[in-house]
């Protein structure tokens, strides 16, 4: 593995696993609002699935990184 590659692989971890930390911390926000004391909001589920979207890319995004790393690096040699 070249140096290209290997820092393109870096690159698609770094951006998944941003993808993932995110979502992960929005979701448990939104978790912890609406079971707060005093004003209880009930959960939407919608709202969950949608704030998951982003971690099941990056998901994708880690089990797909050694081919994403291996276009990546394709592109940036020609």
């Amino acid at each position: 593995m070249d140096s290209i590659e290997r820092g393109a692989l870096k690159l698609v971890w770094c951006i998944a696993l941003s993808l993932i930390a995110i979502s992960l911390v929005d979701l448990g926000l939104s978790l912890a609002v609406s079971a707060m004391p005093g004003e209880h909001k009930p959960v939407a589920l919608l709202t969950l699935l949608l704030k998951f979207v982003p971690a099941a890319l990056g998901i994708a995004l880690l089990v797909k990184a050694r081919a994403i790393a291996a276009w990546i690096s394709e592109k940036l040699e020609d």
